[in-house]
C-alpha cells in the first residue's frame, strides 16, 4: 500500500535497481532532507569561458563546474575591472527543462548585479542544457537543485580566480528557485553569507506537490509511490520540507514577495517568515501590496531593498 511506503524502503528499492546502482554515488535518492545532510557536498573545478556577450559594465561568459561528481553548466555575469567582486548564486525558477537554454531567467537581475559590480553565477540546474543528467531528480523533490546551488558556492570558495570574493558569496532564489534557495540553506549553512527570495514556493512540501505534481503524470504518481500521500505519511513528508529544519539556517534571509501572486500564495510567505521568525533567525519579509508573481514595476523598488541588504550582509 502507498500508505506503508517509508523515505527508508524506497532508498532500498532504489538500491536493488541495476540503473540506480550507477547514479547512486552522484545523484540523491530521495526527497529526505535529514538523509541528504549526511551527504558530503562537493563543488570543484569551476571553469569561465570566453566572452559570449557584453555590456558597456559587464561581460557575459559560459561556466561549468563540478557538483556532487556531475558537471553543472551555467552563466556569469563579470563586471569589467579586477575585483575583487562580491559573488551572486542565482537559482532560477521553474522552466521545463525541455525548452530551457543556458542562463534562462534571471535577466534583470543579472544585469543589475552586472551594473553595480557583483559577479552573477547564474546555476542551468542538472538536466538542463548542458549540465549532467540526473534520473531521481524529481521524485527526491529537486534537492539536487539545492545540491547544485551549494556546489557553485563551493566551486567560487575553491577557484584561483582572483576577481571572485571568496568571502562574500550569496544567494537569490526566484519562485520555485526560493524553494531551492531554503533547501540550500538548511542543508549546509555557512557556505552562503545571505540569501534572497522573490516570490518563493513554499517550504512545505507538500503544498507544492498538491498544486504542481499531483495531476501531472507520470511524476505524480513516481512520488506517491515512493512517499505516500502527505495525509497518510506526514512525518514522511516533514522530512521533505525545508520548514521544519530552519534551526540549522545561519544566514540573514530577505524575502520579497507580492501579496496578489497568482503562483507562489502569499500565505506560504508569511508561514515561512514566521516559521524563521520562532527559530530566531535575521529574517525579513517585504511584502507589494497587489504585485503579481513576475512583478513590473514593483521590481525597481525591490530591487534597491537587494541593494541595501547585500551591503549589509556581505561585508
Amino acid at each position: 500500500m502507498l500508505a506503508t511506503m517509508t523515505v527508508a524502503s524506497f532508498t532500498t528499492a532504489l538500491s536493488q535497481s541495476s540503473h540506480a546502482n550507477t547514479v547512486a554515488t552522484k545523484t540523491i535518492a530521495t526527497g529526505s532532507i535529514p538523509d541528504a545532510m549526511q551527504r558530503e557536498f562537493t563543488g570543484t573545478d569551476l571553469t569561465v569561458g570566453k566572452v559570449i556577450g557584453s555590456a558597456p559594465n559587464y561581460t557575459r561568459h559560459k561556466i561549468s563546474y563540478e557538483s556532487g561528481g556531475l558537471t553543472i553548466t551555467g552563466i556569469m555575469i563579470k563586471p569589467r575591472g579586477k575585483g575583487p567582486f562580491p559573488v551572486v548564486v542565482l537559482a532560477h525558477g521553474y522552466i521545463d527543462p525541455k525548452n530551457y537554454w543556458s542562463g534562462q531567467g534571471f535577466r534583470r537581475e543579472q544585469d543589475w548585479l552586472g551594473n553595480n559590480d557583483y559577479v552573477a553565477l547564474h546555476v542551468d540546474y542538472r538536466n538542463h542544457a548542458g549540465s549532467d543528467k540526473d534520473p531521481n531528480s524529481d521524485v527526491s523533490m529537486r534537492l539536487g537543485y539545492a545540491e547544485d546551488v551549494i556546489g557553485a558556492a563551493l566551486a567560487v570558495k575553491d577557484s584561483q580566480l582572483s576577481y571572485l570574493d571568496k568571502n562574500k558569496v550569496a544567494l537569490l532564489g526566484r519562485s520555485m528557485g526560493g524553494g531551492v534557495a531554503f533547501q540550500a540553506l538548511v542543508l549546509k549553512p555557512g557556505v552562503f553569507d545571505s540569501a534572497i527570495t522573490y516570490a518563493s514556493t513554499s517550504t512545505r512540501a507538500a503544498d507544492n506537490f498538491n498544486k504542481w505534481q499531483r495531476n501531472d503524470y507520470p511524476i505524480g504518481n513516481q512520488i506517491l509511490k515512493a512517499y505516500g500521500t502527505p495525509k497518510d505519511n506526514p512525518s514522511v513528508w516533514r522530512d521533505m520540507s525545508s520548514r521544519y529544519f530552519f534551526s540549522r539556517i545561519t544566514e540573514p534571509v530577505l524575502m520579497i514577495h507580492g501579496t496578489k501572486d497568482e503562483s507562489c500564495d502569499i500565505n506560504w510567505a508569511r508561514a515561512t517568515h514566521k516559521a524563521l521568525q520562532r527559530n530566531g533567525k535575521d529574517a525579513t519579509l517585504v511584502e507589494y501590496p497587489g504585485a503579481k508573481h513576475y512583478m513590473y514595476g514593483e521590481w525597481n523598488d525591490s530591487i534597491k531593498k537587494v541593494s541595501q541588504f547585500l551591503k549589509r550582509t556581505l561585508t
